[in-house]
């Protein structure tokens, strides 16, 4: 297993926390020079938050980890692409690279819709899409499957 996947696992270990607490099933780890410095779920229902994003709270937690807005040499691995909302987050973070599962058709803002990564910014983090995409992409459709099934 290469390293790109390995942080992906880790990522999607913490979707399936988001899951199992009725979250959409999303998760970020932030990787420093080989080690995860940061890892967070979405919790936008249980804080009652709309910025509760899994990247929004892994990038705090980072920041606070090494003291300083800006995470130089950092990696964000996440289970879904970046909404325009995290994209301007990892932007103005500095973060270097970004490796995303599943592609996100209706808020995707590192390609599938808008790419904020395109250089027009002051920061253009390297973005690389698809990485255990099925796996990524299974646990979002299994769990809104579970979702439509519980409303009918």
């Amino acid at each position: 297993m290469n390293s790109n996947s390995m942080y992906m696992e880790i990522a999607l270990s913490e979707a399936q926390k988001a899951q199992a607490k009725d979250e959409v099933p999303v998760g970020a780890v932030i990787v420093q020079h080989g080690k995860v410095i940061a890892k967070a779920f979405n919790k936008r229902e249980s804080s009652l938050s709309p910025i509760a994003h899994a990247e929004i709270l892994a990038i705090q937690k980072a920041a606070k980890k090494l003291k300083g807005w800006r995470l130089p040499g950092c990696s964000l691995y996440v289970t879904l692409e970046p909404c325009p909302m995290c994209a301007g987050a990892i932007i103005n973070a500095r973060i270097d690279n970004v490796y995303f599962g599943a592609y996100d058709s209706k808020a995707g803002a590192f390609g599938t819709l808008y790419d904020l990564s395109e250089g027009k910014l002051n920061h253009a983090p390297s973005v690389v899409g698809g990485i255990l995409e099925e796996k990524c992409a299974s646990i979002l459709t299994n769990y809104f499957k579970g979702k439509r099934g519980r409303h009918k």
